[in-house]
């Protein structure tokens, strides 16, 4: 299998209140009756796509697919006044999972996740490891301090000079030396939607730059949505300005209580967003991984290395 499962459409959807005002949209494809996986997208504040639901054979899996509290179908979007970031943690969203699998009658399900969803697969299932059949990880982030500094405090910025100066840009120069999470949370929420809006663009181009191996146009337009943009920036620097409410290191400490959970890693070798250096620190801390290293592929899930050892990986476990 080289490409996607053929498009499908949920055969059920619907809203989940799980808490603080928070209504969280899932839906379910495949075979009601095949092997549970969950699907969890990037960003934070990426949201799901028609694309997500054709990782995985349609006769074998129970495909559940969420937006994540405050983007993509959930509600209140983070692109609005109302919507409180404050009760929107990797915490919550760990119990947003719970609470959407005792929603759903499901014991055990396969976790799914690149980028952010890597690091929120990683966070649910050292939680809840009795819930968790196996592990199908993209683009390993653990929120460590090196990682964001790397990507947001000016080395990837070597390789991509002129996406990084597209993203100084909003940075007034004065403020330039100073952690840039730190300086793109105040004007992401500067009240003037002419500082807020131009800093969520540069923020969200910033990183549609950086993840192929070549530029693709789709991923171009598709942040320079301006809802999109400021939701997802607002979310991604929301989190990492907290370090996804972490100790420093803690998703690889704990990491032996993933042991027993069969764990497949694919990883770009040249990701330049969440580089390799971190999947290979996950499989020395889990030295049961299954590591492929895919040696023409940037970070996008659907880059075409990587694709192929995604889909490889899902149908390998979908007997399981």
């Amino acid at each position: 299998m080289n490409g996607f499962y053929p498009e499908i459409e949920p055969y059920r959807h619907g809203m989940l209140s799980v808490g603080e005002g928070n209504e969280v949209y899932w839906e379910e494809c495949g075979n009601p009756n095949g092997k549970p996986v969950v699907f969890l997208h990037g960003g934070p504040g990426g949201g799901s796509s028609a694309k997500n639901r054709c990782l995985f054979d349609p006769a074998r899996y129970r495909i559940v697919l969420f937006d994540q509290r405050g983007c993509g179908r959930s509600t209140p979007h983070c692109s609005t006044p109302e919507a409180d970031l404050a009760s929107n943690t990797t915490w919550h969203l760990v119990a947003d999972m719970e609470r959407l699998r005792e929603h759903l009658e499901i014991d055990r399900w396969q976790v799914f996740g690149g980028s952010w969803g890597s690091t929120l697969a990683l966070a649910y299932g050292e939680t809840h490891p009795e819930r968790t059949s196996e592990l199908v990880l993209r683009g390993v982030f653990t929120l460590r301090k090196a990682e964001l500094d790397w990507f947001y405090n000016g080395g990837a910025g070597n390789l991509f000079p002129e996406a990084w100066a597209r993203f100084l840009e909003p940075v007034p120069v004065a403020r330039r030396g100073e952690d840039l999470i730190a300086v793109y949370h105040d004007l992401l929420h500067d009240p003037d939607p002419a500082v807020h809006q131009s800093a969520a663009l540069a923020w969200s181009g910033w990183e549609s730059r950086t993840l192929t191996l070549r530029p693709r146009q789709d991923l171009l337009d598709a942040f320079s949505s301006p809802e999109f943009a400021l939701a997802f920036a607002r979310i991604e620097n929301h989190y990492f300005r907290n370090g996804g409410w972490f100790e420093e290191g803690q998703l690889l400490r704990d990491a032996g209580k993933l042991s027993g959970i069969p764990c497949v890693v694919v990883q770009g070798r040249y990701d330049v967003v969440t580089p390799a250096k971190t999947a290979w620190d996950l499989k020395q801390a889990l030295p049961g991984t299954e590591l492929i290293i895919v040696g023409d592929s940037g970070h996008s899930f659907d880059e075409p290395g990587t694709l192929p050892e995604l889909i490889s990986a899902t149908d390998r476990l979908a007997g399981g």
